[in-house]
């Protein structure tokens, strides 16, 4: 969307996308690797710069609700694809807010019948 416009401005989604990447590692490591409640903290102290309170509550976090590091990120790559199909179909039809709004309108929503509320608006959004 062009709002990154060097990489010093781009620091901060970095940042983002690494904290992402270490929940997935953590959320695998504790569920199906086994870590340790200590292991899994030892990786983020390893990997990032964050500070040991929230560390101490991320972990916890991925303790108590198994998977839900990989469910956001399925849900994003998933909203990413529905929104290059979007912008492949619709072209200069395609507006980013009314994408957004048919995203968040409905609410939580489990992915097909997002699926279908994005291909609906395509389809209202060509005629």
């Amino acid at each position: 969307m062009g709002q990154f416009k060097d990489p010093y401005m781009d620091f901060g989604r970095l940042t983002a996308e690494m904290w992402r990447a270490i929940r997935l590692v953590v959320d695998t490591g504790l569920h199906a690797k086994g870590w340790t409640q200590e292991q899994a903290v030892q990786y983020f102290f390893d990997n990032s710069a964050i500070p040991e309170g929230a560390v101490r509550s991320e972990v916890r976090r991925y303790i108590t609700t198994p998977g839900q590091a990989t469910s956001y990120k399925v849900g994003m790559l998933k909203i990413e694809e529905l929104r290059n199909l979007a912008e492949a179909e619709l072209g200069d039809k395609f507006d980013i807010r009314g994408f957004h709004d048919v995203v968040l309108g409905g609410g939580a929503l489990p992915m097909p019948l997002l699926e279908s509320r994005v291909k609906n608006w395509i389809t209202e959004q060509s005629g």
